[in-house]
């Protein structure tokens, strides 16, 4: 059996035979059946479990006349993603700030979970990172072609010139399948060094110093899930945009 936090060890409980019986059905084979629910799986619906608490409590005591305190740091954090969408995309930018809010968010709460005890940070599971980049990927593609339209969409692979076209677009093909790549390595590889770290200052000087390191851990998840949308605006500008 592998080793289970206590929330994961709880939807093993109640869900592990449902999930190994639909992956079963799918023709795939869990490793360990009696839990095939991993940590980093566990702790994403942990996140989406939280974040939800948090709109629906935030929604029902929304006020205009007396916001609160929680009211005033959403509006502001929706206002700096809408402000920054507007600079690099352009005024149809705000269609997209509910997707790279949310998608900021996730990656922030993820990347700080495991400063909680008995808790662990998905993203310091590649998976995690990976899944994020996919949908990514996929959003900005999906938004392009609803946008400019599918022909229009997949023209803006092939170069000014359509004699360039064979040159183009295996050079654009490449160079987007590379932004997974990219934002999957920098995420995890950044949360991944710096719990590493922690953990070893922790273990030779478990006085003092890991204050720092927990303060720089802070800072590197707020640095890294802000670096994740702003590369995910940019990806969305160069989707949508009608001059290519």
């Amino acid at each position: 059996m592998p080793h289970q936090l206590w929330f994961t060890a709880i939807l093993n409980k109640l869900f592990g035979g449902v999930v190994t019986w639909v992956l079963l059905a799918l023709g795939l084979h869990p490793e360990y059946p009696q839990a095939p629910i991993p940590n980093f799986v566990a702790m994403q619906v942990l996140i989406a479990l939280f974040l939800l608490a948090v709109f629906l409590g935030l929604r029902s005591r929304l006020s205009v006349e007396n916001p609160s305190s929680l009211q005033h740091v959403f509006e502001g954090l929706r206002g700096f993603v809408q402000n920054q969408s507007r600079e690099i995309i352009g005024h149809h930018s705000e269609g997209f700030t509910p997707f790279l809010l949310c998608l900021g968010l996730f990656i922030l709460a993820g990347n700080l979970m495991g400063m909680i005890p008995s808790l662990e940070s998905p993203t310091e599971t590649p998976n995690v990172p990976l899944g994020l980049a996919v949908t990514a990927f996929l959003y900005y593609h999906w938004q392009g072609i609803r946008r400019l339209g599918p022909l229009k969409y997949v023209k803006t692979f092939m170069g000014p010139v359509l004699l360039l076209a064979p040159l183009m677009m295996p050079i654009e093909l490449i160079s987007h399948c590379a932004r997974i790549l990219s934002l999957t390595v920098r995420l995890w590889a950044n949360m991944f060094a710096g719990e590493l770290v922690g953990l070893v200052f922790f273990s030779m000087i478990p006085i003092g110093i890991p204050v720092i390191f927990m303060g720089l851990h802070i800072f590197v998840s707020f640095l890294q899930a802000y670096i994740f949308v702003l590369l995910t605006t940019v990806y969305l500008q160069g989707a949508v945009s009608e001059e290519h």
